[in-house]
């Protein structure tokens, strides 16, 4: 077996320990809302306006923040079409919820979340950390990406968002 598919066979034996490993009540549930949240960055874009429009005295922060969740989720999209990488397929993997495309690498959930978790921090007056692990774990739990996939997408995200804070400074 070669490293590429090495690496794709623990890819996978980590999304079916995942599926199997979170099973507390309403897990499932949890990890739809979460994806609904996250869907086309619609929660994160949701939040940024808000701020932007309650928030006079920092409506520039807000609107930079808004646009580093914006470029990221822009930047994840464009990635899947270059990667072509397909959602998981594996029979052992039970796929919980709908999608709007097959590509499946970077997770532009993973990516928007994280943006906003980084953009939105030095706003928000409770820790938005926590979304991170969330809602990679999500993708996770309802069989649309692999472990990879949501990897790449925080990066992305993080990486994003700092580049729009240092362009904008």
């Amino acid at each position: 077996m070669n490293v590429k598919d090495s690496l794709a066979a623990a890819d996978l034996r980590l999304l079916q320990a995942v599926q199997r490993g979170v099973v507390f009540p309403g897990a499932q549930q949890v990890a739809t809302g979460l994806s609904h949240a996250g869907e086309h960055a619609a929660a994160w874009i949701g939040i940024g306006a808000a701020g932007y429009l309650l928030d006079r005295r920092r409506r520039r922060e807000w609107a930079l923040a808004t646009a580093s969740v914006v470029a990221a989720h822009g930047a994840s999209v464009v990635l899947k079409r270059v990667a072509r990488r397909h959602r998981p397929l594996d029979h052992h993997v039970e796929v919980r919820v709908g999608t709007p495309s097959r590509w499946s690498m970077p997770s532009s959930h993973a990516t928007s979340t994280t943006a906003a978790a980084v953009a939105f921090a030095p706003l928000l007056p409770v820790p938005t950390w926590p979304l991170v692990p969330a809602m990679l774990t999500s993708r996770l739990v309802l069989g649309v990406h692999y472990p990879t996939d949501v990897t790449a997408g925080a990066l992305l995200g993080a990486a994003t968002a700092a580049a729009v804070r240092r362009i904008a400074s």
